[in-house]
């Protein structure tokens, strides 16, 4: 027994090299924070509960539907859930501008315009997906709505079926911009 309890004072001890190791990781890993893209691409017909259930989390309730998120372990393991039916990626600042631009709204879908920007303290629309990207403000705290609702993708997504590259489901990396390009 005392061999346990020296092996717990060690691990709650946060002046041992292992407690130091987990912070360290710990906060490298909450400074680099990325924002993702995710983008429904597959239908509701015999999808599990669990999935439907976190991909209305995720805000992704209808085909073609867009919503942002942070790259965080929780987060992670709700895209790992729903990979069979969506499709995500890393977004650029100035593909999320023209996101903003072209199919933002504000709650009873008026469409976002400069002037309704300025009023939330904004200058332009990149300003804005700066400060999306950096995790300075939320769509929810500008008064946007969470879902961006697209069009479907100019000559198409391919497969539904198979995962990027072949198909269009799966992690896309820097890809999503361009299919993000189509899809506006």
């Amino acid at each position: 027994m005392v061999a346990k309890k020296k092996n717990v004072e060690t691990i709650a001890n946060p002046k041992s090299d292992a407690g130091f190791a987990r912070s360290s990781r710990a906060t490298s890993r909450d400074c680099c924070q990325k924002k993702l893209v995710l983008v429904r691409i597959r239908g509701c017909t015999g999808i599990r509960r669990e999935v439907e259930d976190t991909m209305k989390m995720l805000c992704l309730t209808r085909v073609n539907h867009c919503s942002l998120a942070d790259e965080s372990p929780q987060t992670k393991g709700m895209i790992q859930r729903c990979k069979d039916y969506i499709t995500w990626g890393e977004v650029e600042q100035k593909t999320l501008a023209k996101l903003l631009e072209k199919r933002g709204r504000l709650p009873g879908d008026a469409r976002v315009t400069v002037e309704t920007l300025k009023e939330k303290g904004f200058e332009s629309f990149s300003e804005l997906a700066g400060k999306l990207i950096a995790s300075e403000c939320s769509l929810e705290g500008v008064g946007l709505k969470k879902v961006f609702r697209l069009n479907p993708p100019s000559k198409g997504f391919g497969s539904i079926k198979l995962a990027f590259p072949r198909g269009a489901l799966g992690s896309r990396g820097a890809g999503i911009n361009a299919l993000l390009e189509r899809m506006m």
